[in-house]
C-alpha cells in the first residue's frame, strides 16, 4: 500500500528542507567516528550480548524485581505509584501540584513524559512546566515536540534558536553557539530556585536498592532533583534493574553508543528523598506501564524493551537522515519508536511509520541490547497489513501472480517483450538495456526522471542455464543455484558469470527449475501467507536437489532461505526439519568462493581496472559478509578505491523505492551517488541485484559512463582476460 496523502506531504515538507537533511547527514558522519573512538579495545558485541541478558532476565523476574524496588524505595522513605496507564501517571502528579499549592515544576529531559504529554495535562490544571534540558526548552519555546531521543532539538539550527531565545529573554541575541547557551543557562536557573517540585525521568530503577540512576549531560537533572523540595520520579517499569552493578554495566554502553563520549558528564545515583536544611524533602516515584506490559507478553515484539533509549538507530537510520524525526516517528523515533508507538498508542499511529522503514538494518547493527528491530518490525508490517490491507497491485502480485510459478515467470517473459517500445542500449555498455522513460507522465516522476529502470532480460537465466556446457570431470562440490528473481529475469549474466568462476574452480552447478521468489518482497509487504507458500516451493524444490551447498547472488535471498524459511515453517515438523537443512547448507557465493573454496589464492590477478565497493545492507548486516568480495576482486588484480560511506544503504528497498516512499529513496540514492563520484572511479562492484537496479539506475542519469556490475561478473572478466 502507497502512504496515505497526509504522510506522503509530510514527507514532501521533510524533503523541502534540504538543511535539515544536510545537517542529519553530517551529525551522522561524525557518530559514526566518535563511536568507533568511543568503543576501541573493547568487544561490542560481548558487551550487548551481556547486556540482553540483564535484560531479559529483568523481563522473567519484573514482577519479583518491581517488589523489590518498591520495598526499598518505601523503606528509603519514598512514595511509590504504579500507574497502570499515562492518564493515571498524570493524574498523581496534577493531585501532588494541588496538594503542595504548586504554581512550577523544574522538569529534566524525560521521555515518558513527553509519551504521556504530561506538560499539556499540568498546563490544563493551571500548573507551568518549566523543561530545564537545554534541547527540550528550545523544543518547549518552539511549540514542538522532540525529533530525536537524546538530542530534542537536533533539528533546529542556531538562528532558530537565537530567534526563538531573544522572543524569550526580551533582547536580541547573536546566532552565537556560546551565547545562547550562556542565556539559556542564566534564565533556566531561575525555575530550579523557583519551583516547588522537580520532576525527572530515570535511566535506572535499581531493585537491589529502591534508588534511581541518572545519566546526563547538562546537570540539570541533578538540580531537580535536589533543590526543589518535592521531587517526582517519573519513568517507565522497564528501566528496573537488578542492582547497581547492572547499572553501571549499561552506563559503560549508553553514551559511547548514544553519542560516543567515554562517559556523560553527570551520571546521578539517588536513594530516597535527597536531605535538604529542614529535612522536609519527599520523594515520589510514579511508575507506569502504558502497554510495556503488553509488550513484555508479546513473544516477537518483547525484546524491544531491552531498548536503553539511546538514540543509535535512529542515528544510523537512512530515512530519518532524510526527513527527521517529525516524519520518522510519533513521540518515539526511528526503527525503536515504530515498536512503541504500536505498543503505546496504538497500531493505527503505527501503521505508516511501519512502511516507512526501508529494512537496511543498519539500526540493528548499532543497537547495544541486541535488538533485532528490523525482524519486530516486519512482524508489525504484517498485523498492519492484516488490518489494513496491503493495496490492490500488491495483493494481486504476491497472492495471485507470484504463487503461481509458471503464471509469474511467463508474465515476466511477456513484459520482456511488451517493454521494447520504452528501452534502448545504455551508452557504452552495449549489453545494457533500460528504461529511460515512461509514456505516462505522471508516473515519470517518481519512477524514471532520476533514475533509469532496468530491462526486463530477453532471456532468462533459467532459460540460459540449458546451453551452459559444464566440464567439469571431478567437481570439488556439487552447489545448488538459488537466483533469485533479479538475477533471472533481469541481471542473466551474473549467474551466467557464477557458473564461469565456479567452473573455473572445479565447482558444479545445479540449478532447479522449480525454485520460485524467495518470498521477501511479500514477507516486507506483510503477506505471511505468501511467504510461507513460497518457502515451501523453494524448500521443496531444493531438498530435492540434493546438494552440497545452496549459493545465491542476492544478499537478500540468502537472508530469506537462511532466516526466513526457518521462521515461517517452524510449527510443520517436516518442513521445519528441511529448512533447517536448507539453511545450514547456505551461503553468499562470495562467501562460498572465499571461505570454503580459498579463491582469493587460486585466481590470478589478470586486471588492473579501478573499482569501488557498495556494500549491499543485508550481505554485510544481514549475512556479516563484506571482506570476501574485496578479497576476491583484489586477488583478481582490481585496484579498489573505497568510498565513503560504503555500506550506507542505496535507497532501494525492493517495492519501496517503487510503491511505498519513491521520494525517500531518491535523496537515499542521491547520496550514493555523490559517494561513488567522489571516488573518480568508472566501475562500481557490489553483490546484489537489488543494489544494482537502485545504484544502476541513479549513475546512469548521473553519469552514464560509470558502470555497476555484480562481483561475480568482475571475477568472471579477469579469468577469462577482458581488461
Amino acid at each position: 500500500m502507497a502512504a496515505t496523502a497526509d504522510f506522503k506531504k509530510s514527507v514532501e515538507n521533510a524533503l523541502a528542507k534540504p538543511k535539515l537533511s544536510e545537517a542529519l547527514h553530517l551529525f551522522g558522519d561524525a557518530y559514526l567516528i566518535a563511536r568507533e573512538n568511543a568503543f576501541r579495545g573493547l568487544d561490542f558485541d560481548q558487551l550487548r550480548t551481556e547486556l540482553a541478558a540483564i535484560k531479559d532476565d529483568v523481563r522473567e523476574r519484573r514482577k519479583e524485581l518491581l517488589a523489590q524496588f518498591i520495598a526499598n524505595a518505601e523503606a528509603a522513605g519514598s512514595k511509590v505509584f504504579v500507574a497502570k496507564d499515562t492518564r493515571e501517571a498524570n493524574d498523581y502528579v496534577v493531585n501532588l501540584a494541588k496538594q503542595k499549592n504548586a504554581g512550577l515544576i523544574a522538569k529534566s529531559k524525560s521521555m515518558v513524559s513527553e509519551e504521556a504529554h504530561l506538560n499539556k495535562a499540568l498546563a490544563a490544571a493551571g500548573v507551568r512546566a518549566a523543561e530545564t534540558d537545554l534541547g527540550e526548552w528550545i523544543v518547549q519555546l518552539a511549540g514542538q515536540r522532540p525529533s530525536h531521543l537524546v538530542m530534542p532539538a537536533i533539528h533546529m539550527f542556531k538562528e532558530e534558536v537565537a530567534e526563538l531565545f531573544s522572543k524569550e529573554i526580551g533582547e536580541p541575541l547573536e546566532a552565537d553557539i556560546r551565547t545562547l547557551v550562556n542565556a539559556a543557562r542564566k534564565q533556566l536557573r531561575k525555575d530550579y530556585f523557583a519551583a516547588d517540585i522537580g520532576l525527572t525521568g530515570a535511566n535506572f530503577l535499581v531493585a537491589e536498592t529502591g534508588g534511581i540512576g541518572l545519566v546526563t549531560n547538562e546537570g540539570n537533572a541533578r538540580l531537580c532533583a535536589t533543590l526543589p523540595k518535592v521531587h517526582v520520579v517519573f519513568a517507565g517499569i522497564h528501566k528496573l534493574v537488578r542492582n547497581i552493578e547492572d547499572a553501571v554495566k549499561i552506563t559503560r554502553l549508553l553514551p559511547r553508543n548514544a553519542t560516543g563520549q567515554l562517559l556523560t558528564s553527570y551520571v546521578t545515583w539517588i536513594r530516597g528523598a535527597v536531605p535538604t536544611p529542614g529535612n522536609d524533602k519527599e520523594q515520589h516515584i510514579v511508575l507506569i506501564d502504558g502497554g510495556r506490559e503488553a509488550l513484555y507478553e508479546s513473544p516477537v515484539c518483547r525484546d524491544a524493551l531491552r531498548c536503553i533509549q539511546c538514540g543509535a538507530c535512529a542515528n544510523v537510520c537512512p530515512v530519518y537522515q532524510t526527513v527527521g524525526g517529525h516524519v520518522f516517528g510519533s513521540i518515539y523515533i526511528s526503527a525503536i519508536g515504530i515498536i512503541l508507538t504500536a505498543f503505546y498508542e496504538g497500531l493505527d499511529k503505527a501503521k505508516e511509520i511501519t512502511r516507512a522503514c526501508i529494512g537496511c538494518r543498519s539500526c540493528t547493527a548499532v543497537c547495544p541490547a541486541n535488538i533485532d528491530l528490523e525482524e519486530i518490525i516486519l512482524h508489525l508490517r504484517q498485523q498492519v497489513t492484516n488490518e489494513y490491507g496491503m493495496g490492490l497491485v500488491k495483493n494481486i502480485t504476491f497472492k495471485a501472480v507470484m504463487r503461481n510459478r509458471a503464471l509469474f515467470h511467463n508474465m515476466v517473459k511477456a513484459a520482456s517483450k511488451l517493454q521494447k517500445p520504452v528501452t534502448q542500449q545504455k551508452e557504452g555498455q552495449p549489453a545494457t538495456r533500460v528504461i529511460r522513460h515512461l509514456p505516462m507522465h505522471f508516473m515519470d516522476k517518481d519512477l524514471t526522471q532520476w533514475r533509469d529502470l532496468p530491462a526486463v532480460a530477453p532471456r532468462s537465466f533459467r532459460d540460459l542455464f540449458a546451453d551452459i556446457d559444464q566440464k567439469i570431470d571431478q567437481p570439488r562440490y556439487r552447489v545448488g543455484f538459488f537466483v533469485g528473481c533479479g538475477a533471472d529475469f533481469v541481471y542473466p549474466e551474473v549467474g551466467v558469470s557464477l557458473v564461469k568462476v565456479l567452473n573455473h574452480l572445479g565447482v558444479e552447478v545445479v540449478f532447479p527449475n522449480a525454485q520460485n521468489c524467495c518470498g521477501i518482497p511479500a514477507l516486507y509487504a506483510g503477506d505471511t501467507e505468501t511467504g510461507v507458500e513460497l518457502a515451501k516451493q523453494n524448500v521443496k524444490a531444493f531438498y530435492e536437489a540434493d546438494v552440497d551447498y545452496v549459493l545465491c547472488v542476492c544478499p537478500t535471498c540468502t537472508m530469506g532461505v537462511k532466516r526466513d524459511f526457518v521462521e515461517r515453517l517452524v510449527d510443520d515438523p517436516i518442513w521445519s526439519q528441511r529448512a533447517v537443512s536448507l539453511s545450514e547448507k547456505t551461503m553468499d557465493a562470495a562467501a562460498f568462493l572465499e571461505n570454503v573454496l580459498k579463491a582469493s589464492d587460486l585466481l590470478t590477478a589478470t586486471s588492473a581496472a579501478r573499482v569501488t565497493y557498495h556494500d549491499s545492507c543485508h550481505l554485510k548486516r544481514g549475512n556479516d559478509v563484506w571482506q570476501e568480495p574485496r578479497t576476491l576482486l583484489q586477488a583478481s588484480g582490481y585496484q579498489l578505491e573505497e568510498m565513503k560511506n560504503s555500506d550506507r544503504c542505496c535507497g532501494f528497498g525492493g517495492t519501496y523505492s517503487f510503491l511505498s516512499h519513491p521520494q525517500i529513496s531518491r535523496q537515499i540514492a542521491g547520496d550514493k551517488v555523490e559517494s561513488i563520484m567522489a571516488t573518480g572511479v568508472k566501475t562500481v562492484a557490489m553483490d546484489c541485484p537489488g543494489c544494482m537496479i537502485m545504484v544502476g539506475g541513479s549513475m546512469g542519469k548521473a553519469d552514464s559512463t560509470v558502470r555497476c556490475a555484480h562481483t561475480m561478473e568482475l571475477l568472471a572478466e579477469a579469468i577469462t582476460g577482458r581488461q
